[in-house]
């Protein structure tokens, strides 16, 4: 099976551009923000427009392009005129993913910023409550993993657990998402061998290896444990080529929609990350 590889692009000029801008970077896959990823506001989609992007995203055979939340959303904030916007946001968020025929929904869980580790899985096992009803049939809300820093939630499998298994939802509707640099970053010894297997057996043994439905690939510019969400080039940090060559190569992981979220600078790119993951691809 071809190997599901893509990167996170703009959707500036209209939905169906994400498809041209995906394949000119020689991925199958991708991710979009549905709105300004940095204000509350929604730009209008049209039925035309999604009807547009429906067709031509099913023309294309492939994806998933998933959806990447606002990163104004919070739901474990003890504010709550915070709260009740977060919740607001991402149920328009789920509503225009239904409506684009986008397969998942990917959000941080929040920042409890004070309230403490259980009242803030509390709010946001509240707002997945809230936000229940909204997810579409063929759609499902993602959970990604983070990389701890401060008083952010969801750095490890437990945590993530707690959330789903405390909340309404079932697996029908929610799944989670992995990130490699957040994951690093959090403390897991995910670039040798024995690491990135225990890695795996935790998620697995948790909420299912089955439920985890993608994986944010990327490199990590600080060192394991350091708490510091800063993404690089793959290979090029301290996660390094042998480690994301282990990675990407592992069976279990090669068979997830990859997706990049790498920097875009003056040396490289999506397009040169993306050659760079299919190089150390074992054909």
């Amino acid at each position: 099976m071809e190997p599901k590889i893509g990167a996170h692009v703009s959707i500036s000029g209209g939905f169906v551009k994400v498809l041209d801008r995906e394949e000119k970077l020689g991925g199958n896959c991708g991710q979009v923000f549905v709105h300004s990823p940095r204000v509350w506001s929604f730009g209008d989609l049209t039925d035309e427009e999604a009807e547009e992007f429906r067709k031509e995203y099913k023309n294309r055979g492939w994806g998933p392009i998933l959806v990447h939340s606002n990163y104004l959303i919070n739901l474990a904030t003890p504010k709550p005129d915070l709260f009740k916007k977060s919740v607001e946001t991402l149920k328009e968020e789920l509503k225009r993913a239904g409506k684009l025929d986008m397969e998942y929904v990917v959000f941080h869980p929040g920042s409890h910023t004070g309230s403490g580790v259980e009242k803030g899985i509390q709010s946001i096992v509240q707002g997945l409550n809230m936000v229940k009803d909204t997810i579409p049939e063929d759609t499902k809300l993602l959970l990604e993993n983070t990389a701890g820093k401060g008083t952010s939630l969801g750095k490890d499998a437990e945590q993530l657990e707690k959330m789903i298994e405390q909340s309404e939802l079932t697996f029908e509707e929610t799944g989670i998402c992995l990130d490699t640099c957040h994951a690093f970053s959090a403390g897991y010894n995910i670039h040798n061998k024995e690491g990135l297997n225990k890695f795996i057996d935790d998620f697995d043994s948790r909420v299912g290896w089955e439920n985890v439905k993608a994986i944010h690939l990327n490199d990590s510019k600080h060192p394991q444990g350091s708490e510091k969400d800063e993404h690089e080039h793959i290979g090029e940090g301290e996660i390094g080529e042998k480690g994301m060559k282990q990675i990407v190569n592992h069976p279990k992981i090669k068979e997830k929609p990859l997706v990049l979220e790498t920097p875009v600078d003056k040396e490289k790119g999506y397009k040169e990350n993306i050659e760079e993951v299919k190089k150390l691809l074992d054909r």
